[in-house]
């Protein structure tokens, strides 16, 4: 038990370590979803883009949607955003931070499977198959538009009765594939070298700046983290209480019976301590709202 708990507040203390991890398994499960995905063109006019297409962008979606979801600090940036002005000053430059903190991480699996469909070629074979100038191929000479629609969206299809003995099916596969490939390497390109610029014209700037808005990211973060571990031992304690003041009658009963209940006198003071003279419903939710609305200053010279 003392393992599992030393584990959780590993990952409690080490947030961006933790998420960097997550973010790397939601890549690593895209391209296993993706290798492992039967993909079946539809090879029908009407539907090879959308199916092409979707295939391509909505699983990215999906996967953009759960890096924020797993995120833990997207509902803390939330509610730094929205919460009230109060004592305490928000700092735009902090939320800015952790927003391109979240999305940089979320977009990590979505840009994976996107590169990886590019590379393999079929979404985009499949989806532009329709859309390839059929004079740039010989074996499209003789026949009429509608049935150039026909062979040309069957394609992706190379079992098909009509492209079997097609001598162009190959060559618009392999001039869609080209293509595909060229644009998912230039994709990866470009992200390579904007990281690279990122990391080497970074401090080139303001650098004091950026450690700032870091260090109060770090410091939101945690006090979240504190603030919820002092509310449940606030609960319990203030549960403790209410329980011991309902069976009042029967605190002799309850002792017998292996409930290890402090002595009488011990351990209140601590308990009066954390609870701060708080006796019913409406003085915690009041106290829950104050801190909400009104979180003190940063300034420990006026505690």
């Amino acid at each position: 038990m003392d393992r599992f708990r030393m584990i959780f507040q590993y990952f409690q203390s080490n947030s961006e370590s933790v998420m960097n991890g997550i973010c790397g398994l939601l890549a690593l499960a895209s391209v296993k979803m993706y290798t492992c995905f039967d993909f079946s063109c539809p090879c029908l006019p009407q539907y090879n883009m959308a199916y092409g297409l979707g295939i391509m962008f909505v699983p990215p979606v999906t996967l953009f949607l759960c890096g924020l979801i797993l995120n833990r600090q997207s509902l803390v940036m939330l509610e730094e955003w929205r919460r009230p002005q109060g004592r305490r000053k928000k700092d735009l430059a902090v939320v800015r931070y952790m927003c391109s903190s979240i999305i940089q991480r979320a977009m990590v699996a979505p840009i994976v499977w996107i590169v990886v469909t590019l590379l393999d070629g079929k979404c985009l074979i499949c989806a532009f198959s329709g859309s390839v100038d059929p004079e740039k191929f010989v074996g499209f000479a003789n026949t009429s538009p509608v049935q150039v629609q026909q062979l040309l969206a069957k394609v992706p299809c190379k079992d098909d009765e009509l492209m079997r003995n097609n001598t162009s099916r190959k060559a618009v596969s392999r001039y869609l594939r080209c293509w595909s490939q060229a644009l998912g390497w230039s994709i990866l390109l470009i992200l390579i070298v904007a990281a690279f610029l990122t990391r080497w014209l970074r401090p080139c700037f303001n650098q004091a700046t950026l450690l700032q808005a870091r260090h109060w990211s770090n410091y939101i973060d945690i006090e979240q983290k504190i603030f919820e571990e002092t509310c449940c031992e606030h609960s319990r304690l203030f549960a403790h209480k209410c329980i011991l003041h309902f069976f009042k009658s029967m605190r002799q009963e309850i002792k017998l019976h292996s409930f290890n209940l402090p002595r009488e006198g011990e351990g209140a003071e601590g308990e009066e301590d954390l609870l701060q003279g708080i006796t019913d419903q409406d003085q915690v939710n009041k106290l829950l709202k104050m801190w909400y609305c009104d979180k003190p200053p940063l300034d420990v010279s006026q505690v």
